[in-house]
């Protein structure tokens, strides 16, 4: 919650990246992220990454929040199918591939040594790519607001102008977002 309300607090602060969650909400987070969007910050919020057993639950808070902007991960698959870890539902906003398919194999980034493949994925690296996108489209637009910013990422969005009861408005187009 402080780390929350202080970057709320700074200026040049545009976007805040949100990985954590819970089954419950937690009072003095939602409180923080209704300061934080009240200073026109733009919240993206990882909707859950659970093991298989638990990832029914659906979207976790504070991903559920309206004030924040929801996100999971899904397969390379044809279609929109969430990764194997991912929760899904109505209130995701954003979806990034994050596993190939039938693999449970996530993305290949380098390791930390010798260049070493390693796969990192789930709904908290799709959140930090929404919110790398949502970053680059403000830094091509710096005037523009919250919505407006929020706005231009739905319409170089996948399924836009629709919106899939799973996976929101599907995965960002970076380059048509900051055109």
């Amino acid at each position: 919650a402080d780390a929350l309300t202080s970057l709320a607090d700074r200026s040049e602060v545009k976007v805040i990246s949100m990985s954590i969650g819970y089954i419950f909400s937690i009072g003095s987070i939602e409180d923080a992220i209704k300061y934080a969007y009240s200073k026109d910050k733009l919240i993206i919020a990882a909707g859950g990454t659970s093991t298989t057993f638990t990832n029914w639950i659906g979207v976790i808070f504070p991903a559920w929040m309206t004030e924040c902007v929801a996100v999971t991960g899904i397969t390379d698959a044809s279609g929109y199918n969430a990764c194997s870890v991912c929760h899904k539902g109505s209130k995701i906003d954003f979806s990034v591939i994050m596993e190939r398919s039938g693999t449970s194999r996530n993305s290949v980034c380098l390791g930390y040594t010798s260049n070493t493949q390693k796969y990192v994925g789930g709904s908290s690296v799709a959140t930090s790519t929404t919110a790398g996108i949502a970053a680059l489209v403000w830094g091509a637009h710096p005037s523009w607001s919250r919505s407006q910013i929020l706005q231009k990422m739905k319409e170089s969005a996948s399924l836009y102008p629709n919106r899939d009861a799973n996976f929101g408005y599907g995965y960002i187009d970076a380059l048509k977002a900051v055109q």
